[in-house]
């Protein structure tokens, strides 16, 4: 098996800035209930919480609506659109 990798280079991030998503504190930050599936109901099984992240344009973070303490994951809106998600 081949592997490839890629080393980041200047050029890489000139045209986009990197940004610390995670460099944020997210402690009073009020998150959203999002259901998938057309379904918006309290027991929906594809449901995610999801807040803007402060001071982060296009930037969010979300967690599992059924188990919020599990952890949160954070992206850019690209990355959500990128992944099938167009309410933002």
């Amino acid at each position: 098996m081949t592997s490839s990798s890629h080393t980041v280079t200047e050029s890489d991030t000139t045209s986009r800035p990197l940004t610390d998503l995670y460099g944020t504190d997210l402690d009073e930050v009020p998150f959203s209930r999002l259901c998938g599936g057309g379904r918006q109901d309290e027991d929906g099984e594809g449901c995610v919480l999801i807040a803007p992240i402060p001071g982060i344009e296009d930037a969010y973070a979300l967690r599992d609506s059924k188990n919020p303490d599990a952890g949160t994951l954070r992206f850019t809106g690209d990355e959500l659109r990128a992944a099938g998600l167009s309410t933002l």
